[in-house]
């Protein structure tokens, strides 16, 4: 698949990266030439240097033989625009990074693929999306359902009170006689561990598993997390476009409280969220903080412009027993001191972004595809075929590669943890983590 992707900042570079495991024929468009430099010296890519609008640089990229034209630059009226020459000039499908969400609230007023542009994101409604997620289980750090709830990924941290420190993966499956979970990863000092038979739980970890209803009870027993803590009521540092979607989105079910220090913009918000308490001043005064019953909030999202102010604030917020904190940050390094420094979830808008591209472009190979803040895997569920290898033997004759696990499996609208003695049968929903590298050598499993 020939994929130009214009655009080689955060967004444009993760998606860069997660391609090219694939092998895929990679073109990157930029107008900064170091930017280039960099993508080209660490990835297998192509660079082209110029500005994507223009016909000469998408007719170098071989635009006319593209499969997908994705423009992810930092602005909005570039992205628009190179969607819509570059499906003139020939490309296949078209995607477009977008700003002002009207076009995403409006799409039956201006088909926009009548102009050329087959899909539109919005890094701050997505990363909204994901916030609302992130607050279905307050015990957890991430959670995911597959197939409305029959299997769950669920991540936590392993403290002092676990009981699941210092075990290693075969003491723990004696921890669990109903195998009723799997140990999928584990998140140590930036490194992703695709956990075996020897590897161990240790302090500090975050460690993620696959889970029956009634296994994601078991884990938070084991690790020592207190279960089905219900949310009600939510404090928002920073009216910013993420913290309006968040807002507008969990108003709908919970007390929301929106803290922004531009007074002009706490009018325009407190207009447009009715069901939402908007507050004027600086979120970082402890005081105003107190004064607004920080300590009666049971969730706390901190998506100001300053990732800094973002991390102490969730920091802050933790100290006054808040039960879940998530802080927005724009440099994506920092989401691996989540496990460090307290905070229970760190996101960023543009590595969001670009795993939804990467669900998009791989749509149809593979039911779904998740990732895992700070985890260097992706999480993806298959549909088995008849005849396919995954059917041949059990689990542990398949010679499955080690930088993938299998987690679970639904069959016949049941979710199963799956162990070496089991094997695959057709229509069965496989859920997998997998490295970015291995996603190839494990699709090949499935056709």
């Amino acid at each position: 698949m020939r994929i130009i992707i214009a655009g080689a900042g955060d967004v444009g570079f993760h998606l860069a990266k997660l391609l090219a495991y694939e092998k895929q024929d990679i073109i990157l468009i930029d107008k900064d030439a170091d930017t280039l430099a960099q993508a080209g010296s660490s990835l297998d890519v192509g660079t082209i240097k110029g500005s994507s609008t223009s016909y000469k640089v998408l007719e170098e990229a071989d635009v006319k033989n593209a499969d997908l034209l994705i423009a992810v630059t930092s602005s909005e009226e570039t992205n628009l625009t190179t969607a819509m020459i570059g499906k003139h000039l020939g490309a296949k499908k078209t995607i477009a990074r977008i700003q002002n969400v009207e076009y995403l609230l409006d799409k039956e007023k201006l088909d926009l693929k009548d102009l050329g542009i087959d899909e539109i994101i919005s890094p701050e409604s997505l990363a909204a999306k994901e916030i609302k997620r992130l607050l279905k289980e307050v015990a957890v750090t991430d959670t995911f359902d597959f197939d409305q709830g029959k299997l769950s990924l669920i991540g936590v941290t392993i403290d002092e009170n676990s009981q699941l420190r210092n075990k290693s993966m075969i003491e723990v499956a004696h921890l669990n006689p109903h195998q009723n979970f799997v140990t999928v990863a584990i998140l140590r000092q930036n490194n992703t561990i695709i956990p075996h038979g020897e590897n161990r739980f240790m302090e500090g970890d975050h460690a993620y598993f696959i889970a029956q209803p009634d296994g994601v009870d078991r884990v938070l027993e084991l690790s020592g997390k207190e279960q089905k803590q219900e949310i009600k009521n939510i404090m928002i540092l920073g009216g910013s476009k993420v913290g309006f979607h968040a807002a507008k989105r969990l108003s709908r079910k919970y007390n929301v409280k929106l803290i922004e220090s531009d007074k002009d913009k706490c009018f325009e918000l407190a207009d447009e969220l009715r069901n939402v308490m908007v507050i004027s001043g600086d979120g970082r005064d402890i005081e105003l903080l107190e004064e607004e019953g920080i300590d009666e909030m049971d969730a706390f999202i901190a998506v100001t412009g300053n990732s800094e102010t973002n991390i102490i604030s969730c920091l802050v917020a933790k100290n006054h027993n808040v039960k879940k904190t998530i802080s927005l940050v724009e440099n994506i390094d920092y989401i691996h001191l989540s496990q460090n420094i307290g905070v229970d979830t760190m996101i960023n808008k543009k590595l969001i972004a670009a795993n939804f591209i990467f669900r998009y472009i791989r749509k149809g190979e593979v039911i779904s595809l998740t990732s895992i803040h700070g985890v260097d895997a992706e999480i993806l569920e298959f549909i088995v075929k008849a005849g396919s290898k995954i059917t041949e033997r059990e689990i542990r004759e398949l010679d499955f590669p080690r930088g993938a696990i299998i987690g679970g499996v639904v069959r016949n609208g049941v979710g199963y943890t799956t162990m070496g003695d089991f094997q695959f049968r057709p229509k069965d929903r496989a859920v997998v983590l997998c490295r970015p590298e291995c996603i190839r050598a494990v699709e090949r499993f499935f056709k």
